[in-house]
């Protein structure tokens, strides 16, 4: 955990390839809600919780990886909805654990009922936890479940 002076929990909301199209991309699938709708109900819910958040969506891999290298000793922990790379990325696996940033993984939908490549993940095995089909509520309920985890564990 990074160490700081100021006592508030920091936390990096990560997001990966296409999400910046939610609203628009398949919204039968992804629902009505665009990223920026996420965020502003994140920030409510980071208000009430004690916590400061920051946002970053990238659609490259390399792209996210630098952005994980640039979190480490800033931030306590981590909501990564690496999209697609979820499926594929062992680089953004092994910045996460590399840099030793606990983090939620996040899906909108249930990847574990979609198609066969999408219900793998190269990142849960290093996640706290994995919140997956509650479409945009599974971030607010992976932000609330990552400040409880970090509380209980110190």
């Amino acid at each position: 955990m990074a160490r700081r002076t100021d006592q508030r929990v920091k936390v990096a909301v990560l997001n990966g390839p296409n999400l910046n199209l939610l609203g628009v991309r398949e919204p039968d699938l992804y629902g009505q809600e665009t990223l920026s709708d996420i965020e502003k109900n994140l920030e409510n819910v980071a208000r009430e919780l004690g916590v400061t958040l920051s946002f970053q969506q990238h659609n490259g891999e390399g792209q996210l990886v630098d952005a994980i290298h640039a979190l480490r000793g800033k931030v306590d922990a981590a909501l990564v909805n690496a999209g697609a790379y979820t499926h594929t990325s062992l680089a953004i696996r092994d910045a996460l654990v590399g840099t030793s940033i606990p983090f939620v993984e996040v899906h909108l939908t249930n990847i574990y009922s979609r198609e066969a490549e999408r219900r793998k993940s190269a990142l849960a095995d290093a996640a706290v936890a994995v919140v997956a089909g509650f479409g945009s509520y599974g971030y607010e309920l992976a932000l609330r479940g990552l400040v409880r985890s970090r509380k209980k564990n110190g």
